[in-house]
């Protein structure tokens, strides 16, 4: 998805669909409670005075999330606008527009939009430009996220090619830094949705690893994989007792950022589980449901994709990430209840259910 600043006025911004917000206030009684953001009062001129037409009657109440549509007819080069409600004025901040600007680009995809302007900057708000941008930013990256990998798809390319943000200072360097980091978070987090969203005969321990390592090579971060063998010789008794009962092999990754000496950052870790498939072991989990537990490896999921964000902005300073990862399977290896594993501190942990796998590889 190309994003792009524009200063234009918002008449003039060519785009399948230009989105204004809308705010719900009490104190607005003519309008049935609702206060059209700057942005929305333009284009409301430019088109008669139909929004606050729309508004007035009632139909349209600027809840969070709510849209109403509007097409141009030509007194715009937008060919619609889309008015989104920015929920309650007392509570507005950066994640009302991050979720207005999601809502408003999923539902546009889903028509087909594609180019998308959004207008969503607001007046007496105590949300920063800048922060109203990264946050714009996201939502639409966000918003218009699907895992489609192993659908057969008839949408025929269809989906959201290009933002314009429109703002007054588009030329300033900070909004586009907001934009820059937006786009980074956005994307980090629909990489971490991605390892959560492949199946388990695809994402295993070992194909886990493999990933964490391919985004650590491409984003400049150190990485190691301990095997079975070096898990071993340093006690990491939780990790291996639950790796008994699976075929796939376990594995430990470490996910190093440099960002500070370490005289001056003693730093940070960040841990994951790593659960591939959690089948509950020999304590094994009702069948109804059980295809949900290929996501019991989200946190592994969403230390590693923070990793690559962490990558990108480069703060000044150190984190470590930490992802022991196996499955929890039932076998004639197994682990069983009434086992005593000893974990790498030295404790000993007595197993009285299977299903309860997670603490003993954050154990270690």
């Amino acid at each position: 998805m190309d994003l792009q600043i524009t200063d234009k006025a918002l008449k003039e911004v060519a785009c399948d669909a230009l989105v204004v917000g809308a705010i719900r206030s009490k104190a607005e009684q003519n309008t049935n409670g609702v206060v059209l953001s700057k942005a929305a009062k333009e284009v409301d001129a430019v088109l008669g005075g139909l929004l606050s037409e729309i508004c007035s009657g009632g139909e349209f109440r600027g809840s969070l999330g709510e849209m109403t549509t509007i097409y141009t007819m030509g007194k715009l080069t937008a060919k619609r606008v889309i008015v989104v409600g920015l929920g309650p004025q007392d509570t507005l901040n950066a994640q009302s527009l991050r979720r207005a600007s999601a809502i408003a680009t999923r539902n546009l995809q889903q028509t087909g939009a594609r180019q998308v302007a959004l207008a969503l900057f607001l007046d007496d708000v105590p949300v920063e430009e800048e922060l109203a941008a990264q946050a714009q930013v996201e939502g639409a990256l966000l918003g218009t996220y699907a895992f489609k990998k192993y659908l057969h798809s008839d949408d025929n390319g269809r989906g959201i090619t290009q933002v314009w943000l429109v703002a007054a200072k588009a030329s300033t360097a900070s909004l586009e830094q907001a934009m820059h980091k937006g786009s980074v978070l956005a994307e980090a987090t629909n990489f971490a949705r991605d390892l959560v969203n492949e199946p388990p005969n695809v994402l295993t321990p070992t194909e886990l690893a493999n990933r964490a390592s391919a985004m650590a090579k491409q984003f400049g971060l150190a990485c190691e994989i301990l095997e079975r063998a070096q898990m071993q010789e340093l006690g990491m008794g939780g990790l291996l007792g639950v790796s008994q009962g699976s075929a796939e092999p376990p594995k430990f990754i470490i996910l190093r950022y440099q960002g500070a000496s370490k005289s001056a950052d003693k730093g940070m870790a960040l841990v994951g589980k790593g659960i591939t498939f959690d089948s509950g072991g020999i304590s094994l989990k009702p069948a109804e449901r059980m295809d949900e537990m290929k996501g019991d490896m989200a946190g592994a999921a969403a230390v590693i994709g923070a990793m690559q964000a962490i990558a990108s902005l480069k703060p000044a300073v150190n984190v470590t990430a930490l992802v022991p990862t196996t499955e929890n399977m039932p076998s004639g290896t197994a682990y069983h209840p009434g086992d005593i594993l000893r974990i790498m501190n030295g404790k000993t942990i007595e197993i009285v259910n299977t299903d309860a796998e997670g603490r003993l590889v954050l154990a270690d």
